[in-house]
């Protein structure tokens, strides 16, 4: 056969080949501008048509919440009142008062104070109830729009209204909202004091964040010689990805690989080495995670893991391996959309959820990916739903009756009570056995009741006598169960006395010294931190956890 016939065969063959691809993209285009039309004349008809007036904006934007409900939970439309947060993750700056503001038991609460801007200054303190902005009063009710309320233009002023416990009379404080620049290294550190061990606790991931870890290894080494460093990524919730590569270029020898990210084109894969040398690249490492490290914190611990480079301690991370792209819309909107994965070194992707089966809506058919996988020294790695640590440390307390009272925040509220009725504190010199005794006596004051799951089955059990109109002794042996549990619950809260007092003077102490304070205080009590030293002072024990053959 000619050339020449090949060449008239081959014309068919490639309009074979690719008029499927022609079709199928004609059909994708077909469908994405019907689908507007459908959902623009929808929304018009409503809005022109319904019984009840409609406000425009707010209807579109249930439109578009109900289409990204479908999506994964981290694809968001931004509205105009949340856009500053956004330039807060990426610029890590933003004009306000330089207060972290939460709620605690429905209350607006500030939960903690920048040190050197207004709110600090000014004298503000952490546990300050804040019950109105400017004419607005302020509640649970309203708290999704404080942040429009407190940031604003630098020079601008704004009034707090301020409850505060042991203060009968609320309190008035005219603030002037400055550029608020975040720290991501909330402190660094000799931990202990007298060791060489650095520590250093990371709070964000923002654009400065690789660069405030360098300075604080720098100088730390200058004080004297580091021999391991405890790295806390514990609630860190994550932030950029250009900065958890940063961070990483810090302990990973030159050249090693960090992270790849796959997008919706599996084929193009990019792929993130480490591109300086490191300044901490021979130092013990331990890197603390928990169930509140997100995102770049798994990250950084997975590279630092697959790369057999330090330890990690502590409780699974959270199991986020999706990457976001805030994407600028009109009107000062945006729209942050996952454009792909993550994976670690070794090829673990960490996402816990697993999105595409809660909806009929993804073409694709999504395979289970392999689960085990094999660090550089070939240990053994897991993927899907977080990194679990080398080591498994649970810092929670055994106690149910300890741990309802810290959920409903009753060593937080307590710490405020007792700083503002106390003047001078030094927290050395305070008398652990009258606080202890104080707590109680608020407690009480608060009206606080725990109640175990086996006192709610007594408790329904009584009911159900009650109903069933038996009287006499039974009644009388539930009463006295009842009150047996009472003296059962005393009992629990003496037993746990250190803990108790442990857990108020953390809180004291960020009252004293601000974060800074809180966290010194809180590694005096932490059993993951002292596992970690425990780990990187013994040699023997941290080679044989790394796989790391003496020579």
């Amino acid at each position: 056969m000619s050339r020449k016939s090949y060449k008239y065969l081959l014309l068919p063959l490639i309009l074979v080949l690719f008029s499927g691809f022609i079709k199928s993209d004609s059909d994708f285009y077909f469908k994405l501008s019907k689908s507007i039309d459908v959902f623009g004349r929808v929304y018009k008809e409503i809005m022109l048509n319904y019984v009840d007036n409609i406000d425009p904006e707010k209807f579109m934007q249930a439109g578009i919440e109900g289409m990204l409900s479908s999506l994964d939970p981290y694809t968001n439309y931004i509205d105009e009142n949340h856009q500053k947060d956004i330039d807060v993750i990426t610029r890590g700056k933003y004009g306000g008062i330089g207060a972290s503001i939460g709620l605690r038991d429905e209350s607006v609460t500030i939960i903690d104070l920048i040190e050197g801007y207004s709110a600090q200054r000014q004298g503000l303190r952490v546990g300050d109830i804040i019950v109105g902005i400017d004419s607005v009063k302020l509640n649970s009710e309203n708290y999704n729009e404080l942040s429009a309320f407190v940031k604003g233009d630098p020079g601008t002023t704004v009034t707090l209204t301020i409850k505060r416990e042991g203060v009968i009379d609320n309190l008035i404080f005219n603030l002037v909202r400055e550029e608020i620049e975040l720290k991501n290294l909330t402190y660094y550190g000799f931990e202990p004091e007298n060791s060489n061990n650095a520590y250093l606790k990371l709070s964000g991931f923002s654009r400065t964040a690789g660069e405030e870890v360098r300075k604080a290894l720098k100088e730390l080494a200058m004080q004297k010689s580091i021999e391991s460093v405890v790295f806390d990524l514990r609630g860190n919730p994550g932030g950029l990805l250009d900065a958890a590569i940063n961070i990483c270029e810090k302990f990973l020898k030159k050249g090693d690989l960090i992270v790849s990210v796959i997008g919706r084109d599996t084929t193009e894969v990019k792929h993130s080495y480490s591109n300086e040398e490191p300044i901490a690249g021979n130092t013990k490492l331990a890197i603390l995670v928990d169930n509140g490290s997100a995102s770049a914190s798994e990250i950084v611990a997975g590279a630092i893991q697959d790369h057999d480079r330090g330890i990690v301690v502590g409780r699974k991370s959270f199991g986020k391996g999706l990457v976001q792209t805030v994407i600028p819309l009109s009107f000062n909107t945006s729209l942050k959309i996952t454009t792909a994965k993550y994976y670690t070194p070794s090829g673990r992707c960490i996402q816990k959820i697993d999105y595409s089966n809660k909806e009929s809506i993804f073409n694709k058919k999504y395979t289970k990916e392999d689960s085990t996988f094999t660090t550089e020294n070939s240990r053994v790695v897991y993927s899907g739903g977080g990194i679990v640590p080398d080591t498994l440390v649970s810092n929670l307390p055994e106690s149910n009756q300890i741990l309802d009272l810290l959920a409903k925040g009753m060593f937080f509220q307590f710490a405020s009570y007792y700083f503002n009725t106390h003047e001078n504190l030094v927290l050395d010199e305070i008398n652990k056995d009258k606080l202890f005794i104080e707590f109680m006596t608020y407690l009480e004051s608060q009206e606080f009741e725990y109640r175990s799951e086996s006192e709610k089955l007594v408790l329904q059990l009584k009911t159900a006598i009650k109903k069933e109109g038996y009287n006499g002794h039974l009644t009388s042996d539930i009463e006295n169960l009842l009150e047996r549990f009472n003296k059962v619950k005393t009992e629990e809260l003496n037993n746990n006395k250190d803990v108790i007092i442990a857990s108020i003077v953390k809180e004291v102490a960020s009252r004293i010294d601000g974060k800074k304070g809180r966290i010194k205080e809180s590694l005096k009590y932490d059993k993951q931190f002292k596992i970690a030293l425990e780990l990187l002072n013994n040699n023997q024990a941290y080679n044989k956890m790394l796989s790391i053959v003496s020579e």
